[in-house]
Parts: C-alpha cells; sequence; structure tokens
C-alpha cells in the first residue's frame, strides 16, 4: 500500500535506508529484499534534534549524516516518513485518467475532491481495486470514477526534506506518509490478519496518536489525535510532582504503580480512539477484532491493557520484524524485541523497496 510522494516506480532497489523523522527520536532501519523475503541488517534509534518552531535544512542534514553513520550502510537510497501531523490523507473519487493527471487536477482543485483547501501542496495518488457485484454491467467507458487514497505534504517541507537527505549524502528515493508506515509494516508482519480481518492499527508517536482501520486489507478511516506518549508522560509527571525522566520510566518499567495517574490519561486517548471504531463498525456494519498497538509506549503492557479497556477490544502491542530475516549484530539481536515497536512507520517505509 505504499503511497509515496515522490518515487521513480520503474526502479526499484535491493537495499533502502527507511528513516521515520519522530517528535522526540529518530529510528532507522537498514533492509535488504531478496525475492519476496526481507533481511534486516541495522537500525537505529536516535534523539531527534530539538528545535522550537521548524527544523533547517542545515540540522536535518546533520542529524540524517547521524542516522547514516549509525546504519553502517553502504546504500545511499533513502526512503523517509512524513509525519501525520505534516502530512494529509483522504479517500476520494477521481476521474479514471493517469496518476500524473490526477496530481495536477488536486493542484488546481483540491477542494472539490478532498473538501479542503491545499495550498502550495505536493499530492500523489494510491489507485484502490475497483469491484463489481456479482451480475452488474460493466460500466461505460468514462462514466465510473476511480477510488484513490490522497496523499499531500506541503511542497516547501517536500523540497527542504529532499534538499537535506542530498546534503546528507542520501538518494532521497520517496518520501512516505509516516501513518501509512504501519499499514505497510503489518501487511508484511501478518498477511492473513490483514487481508482476511477488521482491524485496528493504533500507533503511539510523541505528540500524537495514528489510528488506521481496516476491513480485509482496506483502509477504511484513518485520522489523528492530539494525544501522544507526550501528554501521558507530562500528565503523570505533574500529576506524582517528579521530573518528566522519571515519569517516563515510570511510565514504560512501572506503570501499574501508578496505575491511579495513568488512568484518567487513558481515558481521553481512548474516548478518541473508540469514537473512530465506532464510526467505522457503523459505517463497514462490521466489528473490530482486535487492536494492534504499536510506537514506543507499546512497549507498556499496562498502557496496552488500560487502553483495552477503555476500547472493549482486545488490544496487543505487535512486533513489526516477525518476519523479517535477521543479519544484526549479536547485540542488536538481544535488544531487537525491546526496540521493535518503535520501529514500526521506518519498517513500513522500507517495505516498499
Amino acid at each position: 500500500m505504499a503511497l509515496p510522494f515522490l518515487n521513480d516506480r520503474a526502479r526499484k532497489h535491493d537495499q533502502i535506508l527507511a528513516i521515520d523523522l519522530g517528535g522526540r527520536s529518530t529510528k532507522a532501519v537498514h533492509m535488504q529484499r531478496k525475492g519476496n523475503a526481507f533481511t534486516l541488517l541495522r537500525y537505529a534509534v536516535l534523539d531527534a534534534p530539538i528545535y522550537e518552531k521548524q527544523l533547517s535544512v542545515e540540522v536535518l542534514a546533520e542529524h540524517l549524516k547521524s542516522v547514516a553513520k549509525a546504519l553502517e550502510a553502504k546504500t545511499r537510497f533513502a526512503s523517509l516518513t512524513v509525519s501525520a501531523n505534516d502530512s494529509v490523507l483522504r479517500h476520494a473519487e477521481m476521474p479514471q485518467i493517469p496518476v500524473d493527471d490526477m496530481r495536477q487536477i488536486l493542484k488546481n482543485s483540491p477542494k472539490s475532491y478532498l473538501q479542503q483547501d491545499l495550498p502550495n501542496h505536493v499530492f500523489d495518488c494510491w489507485l484502490l481495486p475497483m469491484t463489481r457485484l456479482p451480475g452488474a454491467e460493466a460500466p461505460k467507458p468514462g462514466m465510473q470514477k476511480q477510488k484513490v487514497i490522497v496523499g499531500a505534504a506541503r511542497k516547501q517541507l517536500v523540497a527542504d526534506m529532499q534538499s537535506a537527505a542530498k546534503a546528507a549524502g542520501l538518494i532521497p528515493d520517496q518520501l512516505l506518509p509516516g501513518l501509512l508506515g504501519p499499514v505497510n509494516a503489518f501487511e508484511l508482519a501478518m498477511p492473513d490478519v490483514f487481508t482476511k480481518e477488521a482491524i485496528a492499527l493504533v500507533d503511539i508517536g510523541f505528540r500524537s496518536t495514528t489510528i488506521c482501520l481496516l476491513n480485509r486489507g482496506e483502509l477504511v478511516v484513518n485520522r489523528v489525535v492530539a494525544i501522544g506518549g507526550d501528554h501521558l508522560t507530562n500528565g503523570l509527571a505533574e500529576a506524582m510532582q517528579i521530573s518528566y525522566a522519571e515519569a517516563e520510566g515510570i511510565k514504560i518499567g512501572m506503570a501499574a504503580e501508578v496505575q491511579g495517574s495513568l488512568e484518567p490519561l487513558l481515558a481521553s486517548l481512548g474516548r478518541e480512539l473508540r469514537a473512530s471504531i465506532d464510526f467505522f463498525e457503523h459505517q463497514q456494519d462490521k466489528t473490530i477484532g482486535r487492536v494492534y498497538v504499536s510506537g514506543g509506549t507499546a512497549r507498556s503492557e499496562f498502557i496496552v491493557k488500560g487502553l483495552e479497556a477503555e476500547l472493549m477490544v482486545g488490544c496487543v502491542a505487535w512486533n513489526p520484524t516477525v518476519t523479517l530475516q535477521l543479519a544484526l549484530s549479536p547485540q542488536q539481536t538481544a535488544e531487537l524485541e525491546q526496540v521493535a515497536p518503535q520501529l514500526t512507520a521506518a519498517v513500513g517505509a522500507a517495505a516498499t523497496i
């Protein structure tokens, strides 16, 4: 389900660096493809650069150099994610025309198709399979619309990310809406569940949480909730009158001991996610069977179970590397299980090579 803003679709690479630029940490993987199998060669989790408003090209370039150095890769081809807060993802119905023409139409008249003015944005489209009921007549040429998923990001942001990657010595092969990373990674990790069930993918990031609701492999609903791991940690620090660093450690390692302080914080996130699930179930007449949780906060079993109580649906943390072949150092192999929930978006970005 790759939906890149920038991609040479005719060219494929057997190796790529995938870099997920997060609010607090950057997660990256170096992956290789052999046939239908993927090998994880190395991964890295680095502190993100600290900035107040907008990350400059120069600072981002230096950061990307550090990421590439940590991955110890010879390949220069890189796939970067655009955060859910900096990108737009919408369903739309477009004329049956080439994707390049769809992009131009969206550029000229985004509100007609996306119900939103998006000046100075770059657009791309992912064509959804066209289905027809048994016995129904084939539509006349030019009469039927094409269902697509549209991705968009600010033109300047895309240009800055490209420039920073090039300044870091990388070749920016594609940009991917970060919200799609967990979808791609889940398809790779659990293909049977992906294609046969109605599920929710919840990725808890630093500043926000994304939820993707899928029905047998089709992305039906996606939403960004402005509550993330930072909200939980800050709330815990204030409630217990401790430092942010102490609260972060307790949140992951000793969450059950601060249940009373965490529960109201989780309740607000749970309500927002539950509203999305209710909308999906009413629209699709399908019940969500399970919620799969990723992101650094998913390392806390207590928080995952707390979300389960709020959503009234079984919740489980999942490992995006479970089907990957591993060619890691002994140290990285030993640490992978703990780190894996954070690598979801990066693995999903790499899965498009």
